[in-house]
């Protein structure tokens, strides 16, 4: 960065007031802490498959059954008559 853009980011960060960079350094901070939480449940959650692998479950049968649970029971219902549908349409 040249003097004149170094000025310049000086000059704006004078511009923002003190509660202003205090409350952007909360949320900044906040969103750390959420991506480093993030990171955690995602290696918990690996843990977790591997754990049911090692057991003998099928993790992509268990990856689908989470997705599914996700969905109402209704519009579930709905997509699978359709995929059935569909599959006696290019089956049959």
């Amino acid at each position: 960065m040249d003097d004149a853009s170094q000025s310049a980011v000086t000059d704006n960060s004078h511009s923002i007031g003190q509660a202003a960079r205090d409350q952007l350094k909360a949320i900044v901070a906040r969103i750390e802490r959420l991506e480093e939480d993030k990171k955690q449940v995602m290696d918990d959650t690996k843990e977790v498959y591997a754990e049911a692998k090692s057991m003998g479950y099928d993790t992509k049968i268990l990856r689908r059954v989470i997705a599914l649970r996700k969905i109402d029971r209704n519009e579930r219902q709905e997509a699978e008559a359709l995929l059935e549908l569909y599959l006696g349409a290019v089956e049959g």
